[in-house]
């Protein structure tokens, strides 16, 4: 059985068994598929079906390198992904930004090679149908807008992403606040005197220790993707991680890491900090705290260099590059769409005249009632004086 960091096929293709044609990894079945004769071929399974955790200081000697199969680059210059797709694929614009300034080159073969990869599980067809549910929900966007959107299509891609595993020793210290109260005498506005309880605050000084693990924390190591959307979808099922076989990407294209290991790192460790830094807060006893500091010392650091599946409509609007975006495990939709000026415009025309239209109604209403208020019966009107003659 083939190990989970051996090279692989040497060739670029994985031929079909059954017409000899090459198969393309299929999202539907989740296996290998013949594009011509329907033959289907289970993906192997690699190292025992196990994937493996790298401690971080030994990283950069422990992981192999490449994709275990050869591909060509072609680099965005605007957006500055880089995008690895299958040997012969002809592309003249960017997966993420629609941009054509791309440019083919050779890869060099020298990032490291996935650990894991979460197969896409929804294909291509379901894709479309969530996104065409998700722009038709949305308001105050241009007309034209889920046309141009069904123009350019999907694109499926594996982004990388890094995840990190650690143990986090946390040591803190803060002040609790112990709330009590006082009574206290004052003089009300008639002159007469009164009492109040009033809540006073004792503070002591505090501290504490806590331990505790993290399990696949993960940073997005794209450069294509927005942070906020890359970021947005740390909700994959890092559980259902497989071991990386190079037949995953067979037909598929799948981005290189823009982000290094150490640097992702930090960000990693930024996420867990700022976790115990709530979780020592919720230990510090009292009513209240301040002047909290927290100390963390990281421990059994492991990391995954993985490839998470996302499905890519690209578009430029106004020359303005949007992304939407399907987990390809998931389905989730998640994106930014140009608003329209003129609905919005309009709309708010419209909340200006029923904002008037409510105000003249309440005013006339008033004046209504104050008309009728003044309104006297003779029997309430005043008598009248007698007159007094001169005779």
């Amino acid at each position: 059985m083939t190990s989970a960091f051996d090279p692989g096929p040497s060739g670029d293709t994985f031929p079909c068994g059954q017409c000899g044609a090459k198969l393309g990894y299929d999202a539907g079945t989740q296996a290998m598929k013949c594009p011509y004769c329907g033959f289907q071929q289970a993906v192997p399974q690699a190292g025992g079906g196990h994937v493996r955790e790298i401690p971080i200081e030994e990283g950069m000697r422990l992981a192999a390198r490449g994709y275990g199969t050869p591909v060509a680059q072609v680099s965005c210059r605007e957006c500055g992904a880089t995008v690895n797709v299958p040997p012969g694929e002809q592309t003249a614009t960017c997966t993420f930004c629609r941009s054509h300034q791309v440019l083919a080159q050779q890869s060099a073969g020298t990032a490291i090679r996935p650990e894991s990869v979460v197969p896409f599980k929804v294909d291509k067809n379901s894709a479309n149908h969530r996104f065409d549910e998700w722009i038709g929900s949305l308001w105050f966007r241009p007309n034209d807008l889920k046309k141009m959107a069904k123009v350019e299509g999907f694109a499926g891609v594996y982004v990388p992403y890094w995840t990190f595993d650690a143990r986090v020793d946390s040591s803190w210290t803060a002040e609790a606040g112990y709330h009590y109260y006082e009574t206290e005498t004052y003089t009300d506005e008639q002159g007469n005197r009164q009492t109040r309880q009033v809540q006073k605050t004792r503070w002591e000084s505090a501290r504490g220790r806590r331990t505790d693990t993290f399990d696949d924390v993960i940073v997005c190591a794209s450069k294509g993707l927005p942070e906020n959307l890359g970021d947005s979808f740390r909700t994959f099922n890092t559980g259902e991680l497989t071991p990386y076989r190079p037949e995953f990407l067979a037909g598929w294209r799948a981005e290189s890491y823009a982000i290094d290991l150490m640097p992702a790192w930090d960000t990693g460790q930024t996420i867990m900090g700022s976790t115990q830094w709530s979780r020592c807060r919720s230990d510090v006893p009292g009513d209240e705290q301040r002047n909290l500091h927290v100390d963390n010392h990281f421990s059994r650091v492991t990391f995954k260099h993985v490839l998470l599946p996302v499905w890519i409509a690209a578009y430029r609007y106004q020359d303005k590059p949007y992304q939407f975006l399907v987990n390809g495990q998931t389905g989730e939709v998640i994106g930014k769409a140009p608003y329209s000026f003129w609905k919005i415009f309009f709309f708010v025309l419209f909340l200006i005249a029923v904002v008037a239209g409510i105000a003249v109604f309440m005013n006339g209403q008033k004046s209504k009632g104050s008309s009728s208020s003044d309104t006297r019966t003779p029997a309430s009107l005043p008598a009248k004086a007698p007159s007094r003659s001169g005779r």
